[in-house]
C-alpha cells in the first residue's frame, strides 16, 4: 500500500509541473509590444518622434494580424533583426508575416544564422516579392522633411561565425556626421569593434536566454551572452564620432528548439526616436 503522503506529494509535484509548463507556454506565446523613447545626440530635428517597429527572431512563429495592424499609422519603418525563418518553416508562412508587416510601413531586414541554414535564396526572392529591403552590409538613407539619417544592415557571416567585415562606409564624406542606425543579428559583433560607428544598434539572436532562472539567470548562454543577454546598453566613446552609442538586444518574438520561455517573455519593440542629446533611454512599461 502506498503511503498517503507519497500520493499527495506526487499529486503536488504533477500539479506544479503542469503549472510551470503552462506558464512557460504562455510566456512563449505573448505578444508584448515594448515601448521606449530613445534620445540620439545626432538625430536631426525632423526625425524627432519617428517610430521604428523592431522585431527579431521570428523563427517558426506566425505574427498576429491584430497586434501588427493596430500599429498601422503609428510606425514609420519596420526593421527585422534576422532569423526571419528556420528550417522546415514553409515559405507561405514567412510570406504571411512579411506581407502583414509591409502593410503598415516600409520593411528592412538582415539575415540571421538560421536564415542561412534554411532557404536564403528562397527567402531573398520572397522578400523582393513582398517589397522588403534586404540589407547585406549595406546603407540606405531614411528621408524626412529634407533631412536624412542612415540605416546600416550588417549581414550575418555565412561561412565563418564572427567573421564580420568592417562596417560599410557611408557613401559621402559629409555623411560621417549623420545619425546612423545599425541592425545586426548577433551582438557578438561587438567583439570585433574598436568603436561603435552608430548612434543606435539593434540586435537579437540571444532570445534573452529563453529559459532563465531567478538569481541564476539564463541557463544556456555563455559568458559573453550572459553579459549581453537582452535589454539596453550604453557606452562612452569620448574620441569617436558617436560619443554615446546605445544598443538594444531583443529577447525576440519566436523560440528555438522548444516553444517555451521562462522569466523571459517574447517581445517586439516600438522605439520613438528623440533629439534630446542628454536624454536617457526611457522604457515605457
Amino acid at each position: 500500500m502506498v503511503a498517503p503522503w507519497l500520493v499527495w506529494a506526487g499529486a503536488g509535484a504533477a500539479a506544479a509541473a503542469a503549472a510551470l509548463f503552462a506558464r512557460m507556454s504562455y510566456e512563449a506565446r505573448l505578444e508584448l509590444v515594448q515601448q521606449a523613447d530613445v534620445g540620439l545626440e545626432r538625430l536631426p530635428g525632423p526625425f524627432d518622434g519617428c517610430k521604428l517597429l523592431f522585431i527579431s527572431d521570428l523563427h517558426s512563429r506566425r505574427l498576429s494580424g491584430k497586434t501588427v495592424r493596430q500599429l498601422a499609422g503609428t510606425v514609420d519603418w519596420v526593421i527585422l533583426g534576422g532569423d526571419i525563418m528556420e528550417r522546415n518553416v514553409p515559405l507561405s508562412q514567412v510570406e504571411y508575416n512579411l506581407r502583414l508587416l509591409a502593410e503598415i510601413a516600409p520593411v528592412f531586414a538582415v539575415y540571421g544564422n538560421h536564415d542561412y541554414k534554411a532557404d536564403p535564396d528562397g527567402l531573398e526572392d520572397l522578400m523582393a516579392a513582398c517589397g522588403v529591403t534586404l540589407l547585406r552590409d549595406q546603407n540606405v538613407p531614411l528621408q524626412r522633411n529634407g533631412a536624412r539619417i542612415w540605416l546600416t544592415g550588417v549581414d550575418y557571416p555565412r561561412y565563418k561565425r564572427n567573421d564580420y567585415p568592417p562596417v560599410p562606409q557611408l557613401p559621402d564624406r559629409d555623411a560621417r556626421a549623420d545619425c546612423r542606425l545599425l541592425v545586426v543579428h548577433d551582438p557578438a559583433w561587438l567583439q570585433k569593434q574598436k568603436t561603435i560607428q552608430a548612434d543606435l544598434v539593434l540586435a537579437g539572436h540571444t532570445h534573452g536566454g529563453q529559459i532563465t532562472l531567478p538569481w541564476f539567470g539564463p541557463v544556456r548562454l555563455n559568458q559573453f551572452y550572459r553579459q549581453y543577454a537582452s535589454g539596453w546598453f550604453e557606452w562612452e566613446q569620448p574620441e569617436a564620432a558617436v560619443l554615446r552609442p546605445r544598443m538594444l538586444i531583443s529577447r525576440g518574438f519566436g523560440t528555438r528548439r522548444v516553444p517555451l520561455r521562462l522569466c523571459c517573455p517574447a517581445e517586439m519593440h516600438v522605439l520613438t526616436l528623440r533629439t534630446e542629446s542628454q536624454q536617457k533611454t526611457r522604457i515605457n512599461k
